[in-house]
Parts: C-alpha cells; structure tokens; sequence
C-alpha cells in the first residue's frame, strides 16, 4: 500500500513537472503554466480530504485523525503516533516553508514579474510569517513535551526534550535576522555577531538533538553492554552490529550538513536553493533511518 501511495503521488508530480518544463519550450506565457503548482496541490488536499471510503480511506482519516491531534497537542493527551508523526514532520520543515511561499505567492505575485526580484513579496522574512511557519513542527513537538510533563509530572526526559526543540526556534530566529540583514543591506557580513549567534545556535541544536537521538530516541551509548555490543545496548534486535555503527556515524553526520550552507553557499559555490533541496533530500534519508532504531528501541523498552 505504501508503495503504491508513493508511486501514484511521484508519477503525477513526475508528469506536471514535465509538462511544465514542456510548455516553457512552447510559446504558451509563463503566466498561464504557473496554474500547473496549484492545481498539484489542489488534487493533494481533494485526496487526503475526500470523504467518500474509497483511495485508502481508511489511512487518509487516520492521518488526518493524528495531524489534528498534533496540531492541538496541548490540549490532548499524547500518545506514541502523535509525537513520532510530530518527528517525521521536523524533517519536512523545507515543505513547511515551500507551501508558504506558495500560498504568498498565488495571493500577491501572481501578476508580478517573477524576474524582478525587487517586485516579488514572497520568500522575505519581513512580515514574520515565514519564521513562525518554519517553527511550526518544532512547537508542535515541544506543546507535545509540555503536556506529557503536565500529565506525568516527570521533568526528566519532558522537560529536557522541550528544551531541545526550543533550540529550534532560537536558530529560526537568528536564520530569519541573518535573511533580514542581508536582504535590506545587500549581503551579510560573514562575521557579523547575528551571523555568529546563528552558526553557534545551530551547532547547539545539532549537539544536543544528536546526543538525543543517540541516547534517547535509539537507546545506545550503553556503557554496560557487553563487550561484541560496546556503546551499544544489551538488547538489539538486528544481529549485525555494524549497522548500529554506521547509524549512529551517519546521523551526526548528516546533522551536521547544515555547515555546508555556512560554507559552500556563502561562499557562491552552489546556489543556495540547490543546496537546500539536497539538504532536505538527506534530511528525509536521515528519518527514515532514525525510524528503524527508534521504533526498535521503543519496542524492546516501552
């Protein structure tokens, strides 16, 4: 069934692309091929929201079921599917901004010229909106937190993990004042102190989100394992411990991509744009294996 989903969504996405890229080889005006995005995503939401019992009803109403409950995650009590879908979607926060924009964009330019940048009111942070939408996930795994304390009266792990996600607004913050800085002085200082605070804030939240995902999510750095098993667990559920290794190596690994838009990027090497859709195809990558060891740790312990 996953497979399916997935195929059917990819084909269509597959053949708007290409027919948008085939009209701009004809002569039809751009203006017209822009209702192509739109109409992708109108038949995303016909899907997940049609209420007839047909096209895996019954997965769309749970998926549904579960995004309500995250998105009012302070008001119900948070069960196991909540805040591991609450974790999937931190790691499509790029589609978070991207419907943003989106939305911004088929409300003021639509009929401004996309070429002229000085014209276009969209994917600028100047109104605040689009570091709120970016925080989105994160608040909604920390309201998740706060009501799991607020229920178990437990500050250890709650409490600690809301501070986690807290990191996540602090680097939203200081990410949206270095785009505010640029775009109204025409480039950043690469040392100045609001690029600073945002490369320190952003090696915070990688240092503790990869001690969480290490000690908490996946259970290891067990310091009493047994010797075949150092720093991993006494239980493991797949026999090849290398796999457990390799795991932990590319999880920091690839948390700490990030630099490459400090480097590479700054540094005019690669457009930035680019950068930020291959960051975000990694960051998927980085999830779906995260998923394995976090269902199997809360499997063997939960």
């Amino acid at each position: 069934k996953i497979m399916e989903i997935s195929s059917m969504l990819a084909t269509l996405w597959m053949l708007c692309v290409l027919l948008y890229f085939y009209l701009d080889l004809t002569a039809v005006p751009v203006k017209n091929r822009l209702g192509i995005p739109i109409a992708v995503v109108a038949m995303l939401f016909v899907y997940l929201l049609n209420p007839f019992k047909f096209w895996h009803y019954s997965a769309r109403r749970w998926l549904i079921r579960r995004l309500a409950r995250i998105f009012s995650a302070p008001y119900f009590d948070v069960e196991f599917a909540d805040f591991w879908l609450a974790d999937q979607l931190n790691s499509i926060v790029v589609s978070f901004g991207d419907f943003e924009f989106l939305v911004c964009f088929y409300i003021f330019d639509w009929n401004r010229d996309p070429f002229i940048e000085q014209n276009n009111k969209c994917g600028v942070v100047t109104y605040g909106l689009r570091p709120i939408v970016l925080a989105l996930p994160a608040w909604f795994r920390f309201a998740q937190c706060l009501r799991r304390y607020f229920t178990t009266r437990e500050g250890n792990p709650h409490l600690i993990n809301a501070g986690k996600y807290s990191t996540t607004f602090v680097v939203v913050l200081f990410s949206s004042l270095v785009s505010w800085e640029k775009g109204n002085y025409g480039g950043v200082q690469q040392y100045s102190y609001l690029f600073v605070l945002w490369v320190l804030s952003a090696l915070v939240s990688t240092c503790y989100t990869s001690y969480w995902d290490l000690w908490r999510d996946w259970g290891l750095m067990d310091r009493t394992s047994p010797p075949g098993q150092r720093f991993l667990r006494h239980e493991l559920v797949y026999s090849n411990t290398w796999l457990y290794y390799l795991a932990m190596v590319g999880d920091v690994s690839m948390r700490l991509l990030w630099t490459l838009s400090v480097s590479v990027a700054e540094g005019g090497l690669i457009h930035s744009e680019i950068l930020r859709t291959i960051l975000s195809v990694v960051e998927v990558f980085r999830r779906f294996v995260w998923n394995f060891f976090r269902l199997e740790n809360e499997h063997l312990n939960n």
